[in-house]
């Protein structure tokens, strides 16, 4: 799927939902909720990541739209709760990361931005963290046990999906799959 088409479909979708639904099936807050089901060093992810999801912040949609990131991917969670991820340890080092900025920074467009600083050089992550203004927030729950209870809690919540997700980045709106909406 071509990234500005899936790009110009969101936010197509958004507006569509929000101009013609009289009963919107969103949140409290009448906000579209926007969801994206991804994983670190995903090609596809990062190329969404880094250049369609920040649109919806560059044009204000973020006013419209709650957006919530799910950093777990198709990474699969054993029967004693241990997390391989599709890419390699790498991949969940970097989720466990943007999990623990989800959490530092509960505002979306504030953890978005260190999540696209991240995606956009993953190899330099380090430099996203020390550059944060967070360090020790992101450092501590990283370096502890929190991230660990953070990714559970994503892999519950991409394991749930009804459907299931097929691919990564996996989208819903209003909890739909974005390809049914």
């Amino acid at each position: 799927m071509a990234s500005s088409s899936l790009t110009k479909f969101v936010f197509f979708s958004c507006l569509l939902l929000l101009t013609f639904t009289d009963n919107l099936a969103a949140g409290e807050s009448g906000k579209v909720k926007l969801n994206l089901y991804y994983e670190s060093v995903c090609p596809g992810c990062q190329e969404f990541i880094v250049d369609d999801l920040g649109k919806i912040f560059d044009y204000d949609l973020y006013t419209i739209t709650h957006v919530k990131l799910v950093p777990f991917g198709n990474a699969k969670l054993s029967d004693n709760l241990t997390v391989t991820c599709q890419n390699g340890e790498e991949e969940c080092k970097l989720n466990a990361l943007e999990a623990c900025a989800i959490r530092t920074w509960p505002d979306t467009k504030s953890h978005y931005s260190f999540i696209r600083c991240v995606e956009n050089d993953t190899k330099g992550w380090d430099s996203c963290v020390k550059n944060s203004g967070r360090e020790k927030a992101i450092n501590d729950c990283y370096n502890g046990d929190l991230y660990r209870k953070l990714i559970l809690r994503y892999a519950t919540q991409t394991i749930s999906l009804k459907p299931p997700h097929e691919y990564v980045p996996w989208l819903t709106l209003n909890g739909k799959p974005l390809d049914d909406v």
